[in-house]
Formats: structure tokens, C-alpha cells, sequence
């Protein structure tokens, strides 16, 4: 009662607080919606679930309560590129930030753990099989955390779609900090999943969260589902439909830019995106879609994470996701500036047909499983014994070329293996360049004076990363090259000169997949996996495929309720503009509206915006005008513009 009369009284300060932080840091007077209420809560001392949807503003979740306490806030987090994202974020507003993941030197962890221990560091950003290591317990009391930060909270669950053993470890984390408060933030999550995070979470039976979660319900969003058997007709007549950014989602690579190469035959500005690119082409194509010099990126689900482009007007989906937490993730990309978008989802039986028998490919049997190790640990020649901890190079290419496994054998093996606390596969690691200085001022003063072609260099280096010459500062060869005004390539050969000359340490970015020991090395006849577990998560699996076959399926039910349900979110309302609700409310549109839309449309000569239609219809109700005008596009009878106006199609 007393903690209760206390938080009360302190709240006006804590909202007061929060608020100067936010606008301090981040330039916004005011919180968007239930951000607020997160930040009250952790600052009072809570454990915190936020479930807000991916672009809804989950890092200042964190990151303000953060910077009204004394201390760091320890951020887990399994997405290496992410971190980095973050990081050079936060350095920007002149707030300390570093990162510790797999692939990093030992040295290079020490002296990371050392400056964050004696420095201003405000967050520290740890992948989830970095906790339980010697080196970083010995640390962690000088760390003085304020907040353990939990990103992609459902990957704790193995009931969720994306179950991470090494997540497991943050209860041990929690016994070492046990007056620290939890926040932990993802973007989907089922009851189910929501009550799992909680309890994995928490201190013993002890569960002190507060659940916070943002409506489903996205008003401006048309969910729709076309049974196709030509693809690339219907996403043609749909961007032709449909003006300004796209995002069409593929489940291979191959199939991107397939899509990509098709369209750019029609005239349209489109490109492929997938994680077997390099890091500078996957900058290249994102900031060029970013910046609209793209219209169209064909990407795999590797796209998408952390960028915020509010202004999509419409996700397609070319193949079928697996589950609908990867649907209403990908599709929510779309329309975050309000305005009305489109998530359209294309399909054919024979997709349906192959997705029921993903459940016994997705969960192979347990000689594969064993197979897969065996070769593992053979071609990355790993002794019996051989303690856990290590990260290796592995590129999967090579490997199943060299021990006669198909890929999806191979990738699932591996992933039974890691969800069985054996090993870690990180098919998608990249850690950043890194630079520090190595050499004293007066010799570096004298380097300048002998190799003046150095000097831009070396003075953008020191004037644009704080604190490269205590630690090694990860750094954008790109944005280098950008500033200096010279390529890419030029500024990568200075580096490595500097580098040679022992004026800097210079570490090129590393981008090759990794897998990460976890248990000891043992022999693979005594490799044991807990099937029980195995097969439960294979029956949580094939439920999911049977959701989303449902939701393809239903014909009736809206669309927004349908995936508001499933999260747990009762209290959603229909959302009026899917394909099954225009169905339904094409039934009470007069014929009279849809002709004189028709009509009015016809007499112009320029596209027209929707409120210069409702000044004209004003006898009419504004929610008939627009089911009249969301089924003229979906019939293909009128254009939207990227600017919301609309005109018939001649």
C-alpha cells in the first residue's frame, strides 16, 4: 500500500522528467501512444511487456527511462546490424553507447566492458549468448545497471514463433541483478507467448509485470487475399493501381530478383533485397528505396528491420508466410503516416499444399539432427571436449557442397540443434568496422606531417566518432568516403595503410554466417535432444500454419479482427476497408454512389483528392464514399496516387 501511495505521489514528477528527457534527446514534446504509460511504469520500478507494432516507437521504451536514472541500461538484443543502428543513433545525440557480441574479440569485449564500467555509458547493447560468459559476470557488478532492456521479447518462448535458447539466460541475469527492472518489448506476441515471456522473466514465481499492449486495429490498413495463378499480372495491376513505395515480400532469394527483373521490364523502379548481398549493397538499395529513388524493393523478410518509412502505401506479399506473426509484422510496414495503404497477399493451392508439410521439414527427425552435427563439428574440426563459448566462420555454401546435405536439411538441422541449447547459427551476422587509434599524438602529428594524402582522413576519423582513441569505434566506410568526397574503395585502402603503419587499428566489417558452441563438443552417438519439447513446438508450429490458412481462407470475417483476435485483442472493432468487409458494405452502397463517383471522376482531367470528393458528395456519408472508391480500386477502375488523390482509369 505504502509503494502504491509513493508511485502516486511521484508520478507528476516521473511524467515531468520523462517528458524533458524525450524532448532533450529526442526532439518530440510529447510521447505517441502508451509510450507514456511504459515509461512511468519502469521508472516506478515495474517489470514491464510492451507489445507495441514494429515502426510504434519500441526503443524509447528504454531508452528515456534510461536517461533519467543514474547508470546503464543493458540491452539485450539478437540482431547485430540492429545494434549498430542504435548505437550510431545514440552517439549522434552525443549519448555513450557500445556493443558485446558473438564474432568479437576477447580483447576487444575487455576493453569494451572496461570503458563502459569507468565511463559515462548510458546503454550496453549484449547478444543474448554473451550473458552467461566468465568474462562478462566478472564485469557485470561494476556495470551499475539501471534497466535490463529485452528486446524481441517473444524470442524467450518456445512457444513463440522465433524461440532462442541463449534468451534463456537472462533469468540467470536477473538473479544477478535482482533489484534491476525488466522492459521488455516486442512487436507480436499470443496470450500464450505474452504469459511465457513473463514468466521466464521474472524473479522465481515472483511476476511483477505490467502488460501493456497497443490496439491492433489499423484503421487506414486494407487487408485483402487473391487466389492467383499469375503473380506478377496481379502485383503489375496492383502498383499501377496503387502509386508511391512498395515492399513485396519473397520467401527466396532467387524469387527477388526474378520479381525485381520482371518489373523493371514493365518500367517500373524497382530492386531486389536479401541478406546474400553484401552490407554496401544492402545500404545502397535501402537508402535508395528510403529516399524514393526506388519505388519498389523485392525483398526477403531480411528487409525491414529497423527502418522507419511512414509513407508505404502498400505491402504485397508474394508468397505465403508461414505464420501470422510474420504477416502482421511484414504487412504493418505499410501506411504508418496514416494515410490510407494496401497489404495485399497472393496465393495458389499448390503454395497451401506445400506449407501443411512444412511441419515435418521445418522439425526433422532425430538422426538428422544428429547427421547435421556430426558434419558441423567435423568441418569446423572440433575436437571432443572442445568447450562452448567459441565463434566460427561457417559458410553454408561451402558446407553442403562438401558433406552432401541440401540447404533446408542443413538450416532446419542446425536450428533444431540451437532450440535445443546445442549451438547458435547466425545466418545473418554482421559486425561493423571498427577503428582505434593506436599511436601516441606526438607520433601521430609527426605521420601527418610526412604523409600529408593521410590528413583528411585521420582529422574526419577523430572528429566524427567520439572516443576512437580509447576503444575500438565502429565506423560507416561509406559515410568516410562521403564526407571526404572520394569512393568507398579509396578510403578502405587509406584505412588499411594507417592500419600497416600502426597509426590505427583497423578492423574491416565481417559478414560471414556464424555458429556459436554452446554446450561442450561430444560424440554424436551421444547427442541427446529432448523430444518431448521437440514435439511440442512441432504442434505449436503446424497450429500456426493452420492460422493462416484460415485467415487465407476466411471470406467473411474481417481481416483486422481476424489478426486482432489472435493477439489476444478482443476489444478490436472491423475494420470497414479489408476485401471482406467492402464485400459486405458493398451491399448497403446505393447503386446511385457508385455512379456518380463514376461520373464525377470522368469529368476531370487531373487526378482529384478525396476531400475535394466529399465537398462535392456532401449529401452523402463519407464512409460510403470510401467503400465506393477502396472497391474501384480493388477493381482496378481507379488510380491512387502517393499523395492519397485518386483518378479513373481511362
Amino acid at each position: 500500500m505504502k509503494n502504491t501511495i509513493l508511485e502516486a505521489a511521484l508520478k507528476p514528477f516521473m511524467s515531468i522528467q520523462a517528458l524533458e528527457t524525450l524532448k532533450e534527446y529526442f526532439g518530440f514534446s510529447s510521447f505517441r501512444p502508451m509510450q507514456q504509460e511504459v515509461v512511468e511504469a519502469a521508472l516506478a520500478g515495474h517489470d514491464v511487456l510492451a507489445l507495441m507494432p514494429t515502426g510504434g516507437g519500441k526503443s524509447i521504451c528504454y531508452q528515456v527511462p534510461a536517461l533519467c536514472k543514474d547508470g546503464l541500461c543493458l540491452v539485450i538484443s539478437p540482431l547485430i546490424a540492429l545494434m549498430n543502428d542504435q548505437i550510431q543513433h545514440l552517439r549522434k545525440k552525443s549519448i555513450t553507447a557500445f556493443a558485446i557480441h558473438s564474432g568479437m574479440r576477447r580483447k576487444d569485449i575487455i576493453q569494451v566492458l572496461e570503458t563502459a564500467a569507468r565511463s559515462n555509458c548510458k546503454f550496453l547493447y549484449v547478444s543474448p549468448e554473451r550473458l552467461e560468459t566468465v568474462l562478462f559476470k566478472e564485469y557485470l557488478p561494476a556495470l551499475h545497471v539501471n534497466f535490463i532492456a529485452v528486446d524481441e521479447a517473444h524470442c524467450i518462448s518456445q512457444w513463440g514463433y522465433d524461440f532462442r535458447p541463449p534468451y534463456l539466460r537472462i533469468a540467470q541475469l536477473r538473479e544477478e541483478l535482482p533489484d534491476v527492472p525488466v522492459i521488455a518489448l516486442t512487436a507480436s506476441a499470443t496470450p500464450l507467448v505474452q504469459q511465457d515471456i513473463c514468466e521466464k522473466l521474472s524473479l522465481g514465481s515472483d511476476n511483477r509485470f505490467k502488460i501493456f499492449q497497443q490496439s491492433f486495429e489499423r484503421p487506414n490498413l486494407s487487408y485483402s487475399v487473391f487466389k492467383i495463378e499469375s503473380k506478377i499480372n496481379k502485383i503489375v495491376s496492383i502498383l499501377n493501381r496503387v502509386q508511391g513505395a512498395a515492399i513485396i515480400y519473397c520467401k527466396s532469394r532467387k524469387r527477388t530478383k526474378e520479381i525485381a527483373e520482371l518489373l523493371q521490364a514493365q518500367g517500373f523502379a524497382a530492386d531486389f533485397y536479401h541478406a546474400g548481398l553484401s552490407t554496401e549493397e544492402r545500404n545502397t538499395k535501402q537508402q535508395q528505396w528510403i529516399e524514393n529513388k526506388i519505388r519498389i524493393i523485392v525483398c526477403t523478410n531480411a528487409f525491414g528491420m529497423g527502418i522507419d518509412k511512414p509513407d508505404v502505401r502498400v505491402v504485397i506479399h508474394a508468397d505465403v508466410p508461414d505464420c501470422l506473426e510474420n504477416y502482421y509484422q511484414e504487412a504493418g510496414r505499410a501506411g504508418r503516416d496514416g494515410q490510407r495503404a494496401y497489404a495485399v497477399l497472393l496465393y495458389n493451392d499448390n503454395e497451401l499444399e506445400d506449407l501443411k508439410q512444412l511441419p515435418e521439414i521445418r522439425y526433422p527427425s532425430p538422426e538428422t539432427i544428429r547427421t547435421v552435427y556430426s558434419s558441423v563439428v567435423n568441418y569446423l574440426q572440433l575436437p571432443e571436449g572442445e568447450a562452448p563459448g567459441e565463434s566460427y566462420d561457417f559458410i553454408l555454401k561451402d558446407f553442403v557442397k562438401k558433406f552432401g546435405l541440401d540447404v533446408q536439411t542443413t538450416i532446419y538441422g542446425l536450428k533444431a540443434l540451437e532450440q535445443d541449447g546445442w549451438l547458435s547459427f547466425n545466418e545473418q551476422v554482421f559486425s561493423a568496422a571498427t577503428v582505434c587509434f593506436s599511436s601516441y599524438k606526438d607520433d601521430l602529428y609527426h605521420y601527418e606531417n610526412n604523409h600529408p594524402e593521410f590528413e583528411p582522413l585521420i582529422k574526419t576519423l577523430l572528429r566524427t566518432y567520439e572516443g576512437i582513441y580509447d576503444y575500438p569505434v565502429p565506423i560507416s566506410e561509406n559515410y568516410l568516403a562521403y564526407l571526404l568526397r572520394c569512393d568507398t574503395t579509396t578510403v578502405k585502402e587509406q584505412l588499411l595503410r594507417l592500419h600497416r603503419d600502426r597509426i590505427i587499428v583497423y578492423e574491416p566489417q565481417k559478414e560471414d554466417p556464424q555458429v556459436t558452441l554452446t554446450r561442450t563438443r561430444i560424440k554424436t552417438s551421444l547427442l541427446e535432444i529432448n523430444l518431448e519439447k521437440h514435439k511440442e513446438r512441432k504442434t505449436l508450429f503446424t497450429e500456426r500454419i493452420h492460422k493462416i490458412l484460415e485467415y487465407i481462407h476466411e471470406t467473411v470475417n474481417c481481416r483486422s479482427k481476424i489478426i486482432g483476435n489472435y493477439f489476444g485483442d478482443h476489444k478490436i472493432s472491423e475494420c470497414g476497408i479489408c476485401d471482406n468487409c467492402l464485400r459486405k458494405r458493398k451491399t448497403l452502397v446505393s447503386q446511385d454512389l457508385f455512379e456518380k463517383i463514376t461520373v464525377l471522376l470522368s469529368t476531370y482531367t487531373r487526378p482529384v483528392i478525396v476531400d475535394e470528393l466529399f465537398e462535392t458528395l456532401r449529401d452523402y456519408n463519407k464512409e460510403h464514399i470510401w467503400t465506393v472508391i477502396d472497391f474501384l480500386v480493388d477493381e482496378g477502375k481507379i488510380h491512387l496516387t502517393s499523395d492519397g488523390s485518386i483518378s479513373l482509369v481511362k
